[in-house]
């Protein structure tokens, strides 16, 4: 990483609305952040993630929520870049495993039916069920996750639309995005993460349980 006090100028800069000092800022820390994630790949997945996926998707998660960054200057921006690599990665990990042995009740039905794909992802993402009526407030969540997902930045929107409403597989998907199969479990994880903050923030529909 660059020198402190270089960091920290680029830093107060980057949280004042810099893009190019905030490009900079996260440019300098991949450098020493990357070559941990790459460690943490097992060699058997290398084909299907590299570390660069991981930079990507925290690059993303590192704009959207620069706003949540509590201080500490350039060394606790680095360890919270760190932080968001790292349940990148495991959330990347953990997908690529999971799909090698698929659980049918964590994937929703397809194609055949869009509306019961729509409440089989309210159900995925978490519903809150206290309500008199569970069936009127699924659908009622459904409406909102339809319009929530049009606020989430285009591959997010994307992975959910592929790969949980039209049921394809994550191979697919990640042909469609340009991706490898790791990334686009990433991207899923955070996309699933941004929808229940939105529908929290838009109606309480959902809990924030994993």
């Amino acid at each position: 990483m660059a020198a402190h006090a270089d960091a920290d100028s680029l830093l107060e800069r980057a949280l004042a609305g810099d893009r190019e000092a905030l490009v900079s800022l996260l440019e300098s820390c991949a450098a020493v952040i990357r070559p941990h994630i790459e460690r943490g790949i097992n060699p058997s997945m290398r084909s299907l993630l590299d570390a660069d996926d991981v930079m990507q998707v925290t690059f993303i998660e590192a704009v959207m929520r620069l706003d949540q960054f509590k201080g500490g200057g350039a060394q606790g921006f680095q360890a919270w870049l760190n932080r968001l690599a790292q349940n990148n990665l495991i959330d990347a990990v953990r997908g690529l495993e999971a799909a090698r042995r698929p659980d049918p009740s964590r994937r929703v039905r397809g194609p055949a039916a869009a509306a019961d794909s729509m409440v089989d992802l309210v159900d995925l993402l978490g519903a809150n069920s206290m309500t008199p009526s569970v069936d009127a407030a699924r659908g009622e969540a459904a409406r909102h996750i339809e319009a929530a997902l049009t606020r989430l930045p285009r591959d997010y929107e994307r992975v959910v639309r592929l790969y949980d409403l039209e049921g394809r597989t994550m191979a697919e998907v990640a042909r469609e995005l340009g991706r490898t199969e790791g990334a686009s479990f990433m991207l899923r994880a955070r996309a699933h993460e941004r929808l229940r903050e939105l529908m929290g923030s838009s109606g309480n529909f959902f809990t924030h349980a994993g």
